[in-house]
């Protein structure tokens, strides 16, 4: 979709997900099946939905600007996280320059604790969010994936059909094998369960 059409709101419902163990990864979860970016509105809600705001805090500021910040630092993740060879390529080099200059170029936004309605603190921001302070928080994200190996070594791709979704794969014994049990799990046990009623017929 176009960055012109980027301030209208989307009219097909978003099923955002953030099951993928890491901010970063979830980030990379808005390409598939389709692009889920694609406008503001769904950018809010992932921005809202990964914790990287306070429930409640308002990004009505929030404009085209952001979606062309967040896909460009999804699209240097995806890079780095999906290269397998040597880090020597052009492609990866210029992923990994480009997500040190995200991380550093601006400060997190500062939470402070303020009383809610029933009198308990809850978590606020002293500020408006900057897009460039939550860019960081997720570029700080997939620095902290990239230089721990054991983090790192625990990434995977879903096995499920035609599905690109990256995970870190915390299980016991490391045997997840899907991004979600009830969604490419869930299909992949379908789709078993058909052969073998097929094989049974022939």
């Amino acid at each position: 979709m176009a960055l012109g059409t980027a301030l209208g709101t989307a009219t097909v419902p978003y099923e955002l997900r953030f099951d993928a163990g890491r901010i970063c990864l979830d980030l990379l979860a808005t390409t598939h099946p389709g692009e889920r970016l694609d406008a503001v509105g769904p950018l809010c809600a992932w921005i809202s939905g990964s914790g990287l705001v306070p429930p409640g805090t308002p990004l009505g500021h929030a404009d085209a600007s952001w979606l062309v910040g967040f896909r460009e630092l999804r699209g240097c993740i995806g890079q780095l996280v999906r290269t397998t060879k040597t880090a020597d390529e052009r492609p990866y080099e210029c992923a990994l320059v480009r997500l040190n200059e995200v991380a550093a170029r601006a400060a997190p936004p500062v939470p402070c604790a303020v009383r809610g309605e029933d009198g308990t603190l809850v978590r606020e921001l002293a500020r408006a969010p900057e897009c460039a302070g939550l860019l960081a928080v997720v570029a700080w994200d997939a620095v902290e994936l990239l230089t721990d190996p054991v983090a790192r070594a625990a990434v995977r791709e879903c096995e499920g059909d035609n599905c690109p979704l990256v995970y870190l794969d915390t299980s016991r014994g490391r045997r997840r094998r899907w991004c979600s049990s009830e969604v490419c799990g869930n299909r992949e046990r379908v789709a078993r369960h058909r052969r073998r009623a097929a094989l049974a017929r022939a």
